[in-house]
């Protein structure tokens, strides 16, 4: 079993076992918050020393470990300023390749620079011509100063859904008090319902009224061809017979999303980052001849895209929109006052 079905298992399963593996779990859980508790007040208080960037920036991260949706409110935020003239560059940890490629798919006018030092990476950024930064994955890189915090909360994974545990008994890097420092908290949903993200996000702007809360759908807006880049409406996935490959965070809520356009799915999970060797792209390619559709998310494309068969039917990437439902132009607000300080 993969270490991500383990912490699935672990941190979501309400089983007997997972509740008594979390319990064993506790104590170093209770250590890893104070001690991420004390690091965070060290920064705030002075005591630890925050480097400078050499342009305004904007960092986004979240609480909990998985797929919140940091990766694609990054590139929106990117793709906002890119609109406007102004060129971003897109830090990454340089965790694993996939996001490199995906951030400079989704925001092509981007300079996209992978570097587990930030202070290194915004300086090749500017080099390249980058005029703002966005860090992505970088809530808790307290190290480096931004201009602006943007936290990021999934519906699905938000309490009292799943356990408030943290590391490793839990899915959570940090305490929701550390919300606190956030000057943006999105709150994302996939499969919850509105309502359900709409709740969630007023008990934050309640606790913290001086953030901008707002609440936005990580939707599936259409399909395209893995290679042709064919277009494909999502209604064509009624009734049919669909493969959902997705080496993500949260493939489970990706299946449902397709599961809603009505196709019959059978979901193929593996582990986040995913590298796709070619026993995995071989049994894939066989079993997308026996379906109607194979659909896979554009973190997975970025990999499969050059080592699929010819003679294989292709697949077809879903392709994510952020719907705005709550003060959307609000965070646009925020974005903007950033632009005064861009030279």
């Amino acid at each position: 079993m993969s270490a991500q079905r383990i912490a699935q298992w672990l941190w979501w399963s309400g089983a007997a076992p997972a509740r008594a593996a979390r319990g064993v779990l506790l104590p170093v859980a209770f250590l890893y918050r104070t001690i991420m508790s004390a690091r965070a007040g060290a920064y705030a208080r002075g005591w630890l020393r925050q480097r400078p960037l050499p342009l305004p920036a904007i960092a986004i991260g979240n609480l909990a470990v998985g797929g919140a949706g940091k990766t694609p409110l990054a590139a929106w935020i990117a793709a906002v300023f890119a609109r406007r003239g102004i060129k971003p560059g897109i830090l990454l940890r340089g965790y694993r390749g996939d996001e490199q490629a995906v951030h400079q798919r989704l925001v092509p006018d981007a300079i996209v620079v992978p570097d587990p030092d930030r202070l290194a990476g915004a300086q090749r950024a500017r080099a390249a011509g980058a005029r703002v930064l966005v860090l992505d994955d970088a809530y808790q890189r307290l190290n480096v100063r931004r201009d602006v915090n943007v936290a990021v909360v999934s519906t699905e994974s938000a309490p009292p859904r799943h356990v408030a545990w943290p590391l490793p008994a839990g899915p959570w890097r940090e305490d929701w008090s550390a919300l606190g420092r956030a000057n943006v908290i999105v709150v994302t949903r996939r499969r919850a319902a509105v309502a359900e993200s709409r709740a969630l996000a007023a008990r934050i702007a309640a606790r913290w009224p001086g953030a901008v809360v707002a609440t936005v759908q990580l939707a599936l807006d259409g399909l395209a061809g893995l290679r042709s880049g064919r277009r494909v409406d999502l209604s064509a996935l009624a009734k049919k017979r669909v493969i959902v490959a997705a080496g993500i965070a949260d493939p489970v809520s990706f299946a449902a999303q397709v599961r809603a356009f009505g196709a019959s799915v059978q979901l193929t999970a593996y582990q986040d980052h995913h590298a796709y060797p070619p026993g995995d792209v071989a049994r894939l390619a066989q079993a997308a001849k026996d379906a109607d559709y194979v659909v896979v998310t554009e973190k997975d494309a970025v990999k499969l895209r050059s080592r699929w068969p010819a003679d294989a039917p292709e697949p077809l990437v879903a392709e994510l929109a952020l719907r705005w439902e709550l003060n959307g132009d609000a965070v646009e607000r925020v974005l903007e006052g950033v632009l005064k300080n861009v030279v």
